[in-house]
């Protein structure tokens, strides 16, 4: 039997790897400025690992945006492909292309013991949905089904555009100064790394502070070092994202547990469980006591979308 390769392509990197006997190897990292193209990087890839074209039979990749009809431009690097152009370049019998946060959310399904934290503590029902949610470049929403028999169906959406929603007055004062700046204040509008760098600047704004920070990391780096401003607006972005994911799990019913991923929120894990999140989480009237037994976790693993492609891929036959 033909190997096959996953990838899961982003707007900076673009990963990928073998898939073999239902188990991901030989994983790699490519920039995506460096190619023009995802059959030049698969190309450098299969060289890397001494393989010529031909020799794989199936590839699938988990990509930004919706994946209908034969050509795919990619929303977020200069990348375009045409499924028959890319079947033909590289002598592939089958692509199977998904949305990335349908691999992300089937890559929750492979998670070991130490590539994820409690934030929360319950006990998962496993014959509800799962809440999959992650700040990264834009806001990622996805929900997980279990079909029984370790067989799983992704949902995917644009769960990140929904309103931002607000709890108190000073949120409220919060969203109406990005308003002033943006219009619509979408949830992916706060919670994303730029998202993180608009929040920072509302709130000095509101404050009548300067706001010398002019990156997501800085603000990371300066509330990590204790900097007054830059954890207000750490803990301010993490309950937010309480209540968006606290929307989505009345909206979806999840009860089977949330997963926060993402490239956000891990830079400051620490802080992030140290939050309001979960009073955010479940700040819902009276709703509140539904999330009694809901259980989050925040996921660390490094190449759950990677993982999620080759889920794909197996149950795809």
């Amino acid at each position: 039997m033909k190997r096959a390769l996953v990838g899961d392509i982003g707007g900076t990197n673009a990963r990928f790897a073998l898939w073999e006997d239902n188990r991901m190897h030989a994983v790699q990292v490519f920039a995506t400025a460096d190619y023009t193209s995802p059959e030049q990087a698969i190309g450098a890839y299969l060289a890397d690992h001494g393989l010529a074209r031909g020799e794989l039979g199936a590839v699938c990749l988990a990509v930004a945006g919706p994946v209908d009809g034969d050509e795919f431009r990619f929303t977020n690097n200069h990348w375009r492909l045409s499924r028959q152009a890319f079947c033909k370049t590289l002598q592939v019998e089958r692509l199977l292309l998904i949305n990335d946060f349908t691999a992300m959310a089937l890559g929750m399904t492979r998670l070991q013991a130490g590539e994820y934290r409690t934030v929360c503590d319950g006990t998962p029902d496993a014959g509800r949905p799962a809440l999959v949610i992650g700040p990264g470049t834009g806001l990622g929403v996805g929900t997980l089904l279990s079909l029984g028999e370790d067989r799983w169906m992704a949902l995917p959406g644009e769960g990140g555009h929904v309103d931002l929603p607000v709890g108190n007055a000073r949120e409220a004062q919060i969203r109406q100064q990005i308003e002033n700046e943006i219009g619509h204040v979408s949830a992916e509008s706060v919670l994303s790394g730029g998202g993180l760098l608009r929040l920072y600047q509302a709130i000095c704004a509101l404050d009548g502070q300067p706001a010398p920070l002019q990156s997501p990391a800085a603000i990371t780096d300066a509330a990590l070092a204790g900097e007054p401003v830059a954890l207000a607006v750490i803990e301010q972005f993490c309950c937010f994202l309480g209540r968006v994911a606290g929307n989505d799990v009345l909206t979806l019913g999840a009860r089977a547990g949330v997963y926060i991923v993402g490239g956000v929120i891990p830079r400051f894990a620490e802080l992030f469980l140290r939050s309001g999140f979960g009073a955010s989480f479940a700040d819902k009237g009276c709703m509140s006591g539904y999330f009694k037994d809901v259980p989050v976790w925040l996921v660390t693993a490094e190449f759950s979308g990677l993982l999620g492609a080759g889920v794909a891929l197996q149950q795809a036959g």
